[in-house]
C-alpha cells in the first residue's frame, strides 16, 4: 500500500501522505518551508480540516436533533484518501463518506485534495462534494506549519504582512478551545504584525472574515512566504511555545462560541451545500527566495 507521494518540478520537491492527505514535506532550492513534525511537539505537519473546524462544544455537533461526536477539526486528517491521478508534479486525493464517518458526520460527501507543485509554489485545493438529498452544512480548513525561523533570520525578526489593514483585535479564546463574546487587542500596526517574543504562546490569533485575500511572512533578510486564497474568508496564526514552526492557517469556519447549542446548520460561518453540488476552496505558497 502507498503511504507517501513524491512530487517533484525544477528545485522544488514535495511529499503527501496517504493519511489525511497531509503534506509531509516542501522544499524549494533546497531549503526545507514546512516543519518536520515532533510527536513530544506537534506530530502533525500540515492536516486537512474537515467537516468541522476548531472545537465543537461539548465534543459534538447536532444534526436533525440527534448528537453526534466529533473531534477538534472533525476526521479528514486521520483517514486514508484514495488516490486518483498521480503525476511528477501533481496530485489528486479523494476521500468519500463510510460508515465510519458517518458515525460523526450523518451525510454524503466526497472530499477531494488536489496539490499541483510549481518551481517555487504549491497549490493546494479543497473541493466538496454533496452526494446526499439534503442540504450539507460543511466547513474546511489549511492547517500547515512552516518552518519558523526560516535560514538566516532570527525568529524574533519575521513578521506578518498582510493585504489589506486587519482590526488590532482578536476574539478571545475560552476553555475548550471555544469563542468567547470577549476580544483583546494585538499589536497589529495596520497591515504589519511582528511575531513578538510571547506572542503566539497562550492561544491563536484569529483574524475571522478578514479583508485580506493574502498575506505574507518575512524574516527580516527577505526570506518568506506568501499565502494567496480563494473562498476562505478566516485566517489564523498559531504556535506552540518556542516551538520551530508557525503555522498559518486558512479556513471557512471556525470553532463555536462558548454558548452555542445549535443545530450544525446554524452554527455561525458554516457552508451549505445544496444536494448534488460541489465547492472549492484554494490556496496558493509561494516561497520568497529574497
Amino acid at each position: 500500500m502507498i503511504q507517501d507521494f513524491i512530487l517533484s518540478r525544477g528545485w522544488a520537491r514535495a511529499r503527501i501522505a496517504r493519511r489525511g492527505a497531509e503534506l509531509r514535506q516542501w522544499q524549494c532550492h533546497g531549503q526545507d518551508l514546512i516543519w518536520s513534525g515532533a510527536p513530544e511537539i506537534w506530530p502533525q505537519t500540515a492536516p486537512i480540516l474537515f467537516p468541522i473546524v476548531g472545537w465543537a462544544r461539548n465534543g459534538r455537533i447536532l444534526v436533525d436533533g440527534k448528537h453526534y461526536p466529533i473531534s477538534v477539526h472533525g476526521f479528514a486528517a486521520s483517514e486514508a484518501f484514495e488516490p486518483i491521478d498521480h503525476g511528477a508534479d501533481h496530485l489528486h486525493l479523494r476521500l468519500d463518506h463510510s460508515p465510519k464517518t458517518l458515525i460523526h458526520y450523518p451525510f454524503a460527501f466526497a472530499l477531494h485534495v488536489l496539490y499541483r507543485l510549481e518551481e517555487e509554489s504549491l497549490r493546494v485545493i479543497l473541493q466538496v462534494e454533496n452526494g446526499s438529498d439534503q442540504v450539507m452544512p460543511y466547513a474546511c480548513g489549511l492547517h500547515p506549519g512552516f518552518v519558523w525561523p526560516f535560514i538566516g533570520g532570527r525568529r524574533e525578526d519575521h513578521r506578518i504582512e498582510f493585504g489589506a489593514e486587519e482590526e488590532p483585535l482578536v476574539p478571545r479564546i475560552a476553555e475548550g478551545g471555544l469563542f468567547s463574546p470577549h476580544s483583546h487587542p494585538i499589536p497589529l500596526r495596520g497591515r504589519d504584525l511582528p511575531l513578538a517574543p510571547g506572542l503566539l504562546d497562550q492561544e491563536a490569533l484569529c483574524f475571522l472574515n478578514a479583508k485580506s485575500q493574502w498575506l505574507r511572512l518575512h524574516n527580516g533578510q527577505g526570506q518568506g512566504l506568501e499565502i494567496r486564497v480563494r473562498d476562505f474568508p478566516h485566517w489564523a496564526l498559531w504556535s506552540l511555545p518556542k516551538a520551530p514552526f508557525v503555522s498559518i492557517e486558512s479556513w471557512t469556519g471556525h470553532g463555536d462560541g462558548v454558548d452555542f447549542d445549535g443545530e450544525l446548520k446554524q452554527k455561525p460561518s458554516m457552508i451549505l451545500l445544496a444536494p448534488g453540488e460541489s465547492r472549492q476552496h484554494e490556496a496558493h505558497y509561494c516561497f520568497l527566495a529574497q
